[in-house]
């Protein structure tokens, strides 16, 4: 059975892939650790903004920022993901279960095609 991480924390997770442009950071960071500045390279934004979105990937547990010298490399921590995707995968599953419950259902309503079926003809009375 699922258990839920707890729901704050998957609120926090969710909340922080809600944008786009910390989304595009995960999928950098998913080659490796990055640099800030690295990072916010492709982005037509400023430092400082992406700084922000850093601490929102950071606080949601998305993210681990370490000093290294003058290098301030970020680094992806896929946890939460993980727990995301076992809470999306229950309702995956919970879905698929009921649309196989449906097309059964709807099975049941078509006539076997290997069944003889009666003749959709109608003869005139006492013709053949």
């Amino acid at each position: 059975m699922y258990a839920a991480p707890h729901p704050d924390r998957l609120s926090l997770t969710f909340s922080a892939l809600a944008d786009p442009t910390r989304r595009a950071i995960l999928a950098r960071l998913s080659s490796g650790e990055t640099s800030v500045t690295d990072l916010a390279e492709p982005f037509d934004m400023s430092l400082p903004a992406i700084t922000k979105h850093l601490k929102v990937l950071e606080r949601a547990g998305l993210i681990s920022r370490s000093r290294e010298a003058q290098w301030r490399p970020c680094k992806l921590e896929a946890e939460p993901l993980q727990h995301a995707a076992e809470w999306v995968e229950h309702y995956r599953q919970f879905w698929e279960e009921r649309f196989d419950r449906l097309e059964n259902y709807l099975a049941t309503l078509q006539p076997d095609p290997h069944q003889p079926q009666p003749s959709q003809k109608k003869t005139k009375k006492g013709k053949k």
